[in-house]
């Protein structure tokens, strides 16, 4: 079943650049899509159309079968998106403010946000955590916080923009960790990187953008040969021939 359906999308920046041209991509439901490309190729644009953060010039992007220019809302209930600057993310004086901000947005019960936030906080590892101050933490634990917000939401897809930027080795464990784990949970993960050695072998499909388009589509094992034809480094494991399933680590 397609939980995101993407077709003839179409976006242009205010001075009249075109930034995507004409994207059309389906994503089913369960499935983990690594999104890959060059800087300035469109990944970062592609992917704020997904929760109606921005809308489609041309085109249409479906979420669950509606519309995010018919309803926006409902769009950003389905899709949270983990953005590259965690900070801009934060917006509480504690952990738990922070992970509560989105439920008590959709107007919940003090006893249901209780909950939500409480179950979230513990899915990502943050138990514990409630009292501190996000703004203080490590970078890989103010990502699991933005995480945790998105699951406070129960958004059944999660979008991540390059969500190992910055991180030390022990952060991008912890991060990638949680990836996966959501993932094996039942959450539509969408990830944008540069760095496929980290998330490849988790993924079910590679899907490569290039000047604002669709560039490849598929299986990552035979999508990541030759990428760097596409400004995108193709992992030294895949050069030299060795199978995904031997880049877990």
């Amino acid at each position: 079943m397609a939980i995101l359906e993407v077709s003839g999308l179409i976006h242009r920046f205010p001075d009249g650049t075109t930034a995507l041209s004409g994207i059309d991509l389906v994503v089913r439901e369960g499935e983990f899509v690594v999104v890959a490309g060059a800087n300035g190729s469109g990944k970062t644009t592609f992917l704020r159309h997904l929760n109606a953060l921005l809308l489609p010039h041309d085109g249409r992007v479906l979420v669950d079968g509606v519309s995010t220019a018919d309803d926006p809302i409902r769009a950003r209930r389905t899709v949270g998106m983990v953005f590259q600057d965690a900070d801009s993310q934060i917006v509480g004086e504690t952990v738990y403010d922070d992970v509560a901000f989105g439920p008590e947005n959709l107007g919940l019960e003090p006893d249901r946000i209780h909950r939500r936030v409480t179950a979230a906080m513990a899915a990502v590892g943050l138990a514990g955590f409630e009292d501190q101050r996000p703004h203080l933490l490590s970078g890989g634990e103010k990502r699991r916080v933005a995480i945790a917000g998105i699951l406070a939401m129960r958004s059944r897809v999660l979008v991540f923009d390059e969500p190992f930027s910055n991180l030390d080795y022990p952060g991008v464990r912890q991060v990638l960790a949680q990836i996966v784990a959501l993932h094996r949970q039942g959450h539509t993960i969408l990830l944008t990187t540069h760095d496929l050695e980290k998330v490849l072998a988790h993924a079910d499909r590679l899907v490569v953008i290039s000047a604002g388009r669709v560039a490849r589509n598929g299986l990552p094992a035979e999508t990541v040969k030759g990428i760097d034809a596409l400004g995108v480094r193709e992992p030294e494991a895949s050069r030299n021939g060795m199978p995904l399933s031997s880049w877990l680590r």
